[in-house]
């Protein structure tokens, strides 16, 4: 484990140990240990086998997400809706229509929703809820996993993998209504540290290297068609994720994603070598610290049909109509890739993640919800 702190936010283990008591009253044998990862077995009831089922339960920080007060329209009526300083236009989230007379949940408009992933939280819950109320339905063991800090790529850094017998773990970490995925980014971090020369400006000629404008520089030598605003598909980007300092100290940090792993590694390289080129140019003394975050579990998931065979399946018998799409992102299942355990992305219904004008569709939830438990079905 890392010298961070773990869970990053002390709202996370709040919401971890009120997870852990929800999960004991329905009857689970649970683990929370020094990983701070809510773990929670339902036992098998007869069939053998396991599978495993994982949501997150941190927000991203791009928008406020402390005191969030969601709103409920119970039937939608497929007009825009006016939150306190945005609007969610079904002019620009055509995806709104598929739910008139459907309920919507969204924030005030003050912060996010957080749907993503607190709607994976909450299907996977209401599935061992509803096991646990129908012990006549035949499953394996169950095993369900709550992690903090996945927005800042550390929700595996600690994980109980000695006590995880599954090797199929389904996040429930999508989007729109009917999306699955099964492959992702390769992601990486550079960052870099600059050290500049300041003296007063008034006596500056020949002596001040400015440390700040040359991190600037580095930032300007990305190429811009190629930025997260500037790509869709399976095209990767460069992303500069922040900028600090003065003419003396300057940080810098940026965000590499592609599909390809050997192109993130040109990605990386190519950073590398504008980060030189500054050095020279500037006379500054530059440091590049690069990181591996997580890589495409596309690989992984392959090699494993069956679960997503369970999927196809579970989607069939529910009348779920299913499209496959590659995340332009990443989850813990990338990391759980790494360790070869199968990882498909189940949607929970979430749009506009990240922003005030996020908002999810209660039937999204429940076709959620309701293939989960046609998955364990498969599986039993």
């Amino acid at each position: 484990m890392s010298g961070r702190k773990r869970p990053t936010t002390d709202g996370q283990e709040k919401l971890l140990l009120a997870l852990c008591d929800e999960m004991k009253e329905l009857g689970l044998d649970v683990y929370y240990g020094e990983e701070k990862v809510a773990m929670g077995v339902l036992e098998s009831n007869g069939p053998e086998g396991s599978v495993a089922f994982m949501a997150h339960v941190d927000t991203a920080d791009a928008v406020p997400g402390n005191n969030v007060k969601a709103r409920k329209i119970d039937s939608y009526d497929g007009s825009p809706i006016v939150p306190d300083g945005v609007v969610i236009d079904p002019e620009d989230d055509p995806d709104l229509l598929r739910y008139i007379g459907s309920g919507i949940i969204t924030s005030d408009g003050t912060t996010l929703l957080g749907s993503d992933d607190k709607a994976g939280v909450a299907v996977i819950m209401a599935a061992l809820a509803h096991l646990a109320s129908h012990e006549d339905i035949k499953h394996p063991r169950i095993e369900v996993f709550f992690t903090p800090d996945e927005e800042i790529g550390a929700g595996v850094d600690a994980f109980p993998f000695s006590r995880m017998k599954s090797g199929i773990c389904y996040t429930v970490d999508g989007g729109a209504e009917g999306e699955i995925e099964t492959e992702c980014f390769n992601a990486a971090s550079v960052d870099i540290s600059l050290e500049g020369t300041a003296c007063h400006l008034g006596s500056g000629r020949g002596k001040i290297c400015n440390a700040a404008v040359a991190a600037a520089a580095i930032a300007l030598s990305l190429p811009s068609s190629q930025s997260p605003e500037s790509t869709d598909g399976h095209f990767g980007y460069y992303a500069v994720d922040s900028i600090e300092g003065t003419m003396e100290h300057a940080r810098l940090s940026i965000l590499l994603r592609d599909f390809d792993y050997g192109m993130l590694q040109r990605r990386i390289e190519a950073v590398r070598k504008a980060a030189e080129a500054v050095e020279m140019l500037h006379s500054v003394k530059v440091d590049v610290v690069a990181r591996i975050q997580y890589r495409n579990m596309k690989e992984v998931n392959s090699s494993h049909p069956e679960a997503l065979d369970a999927i196809m399946r579970s989607a069939g018998r529910k009348g779920i109509q299913i499209r496959e799409e590659a995340i332009r992102g990443g989850t813990d299942g990338a990391r759980l890739a790494e360790r070869g355990i199968a990882s498909p992305n189940i949607f929970t219904g979430g749009h506009n993640l990240h922003s005030r004008k996020e908002w999810i569709a209660v039937k999204a939830m429940e076709a959620s919800l309701s293939l989960v438990l046609g998955i364990i079905e498969e599986f039993s």
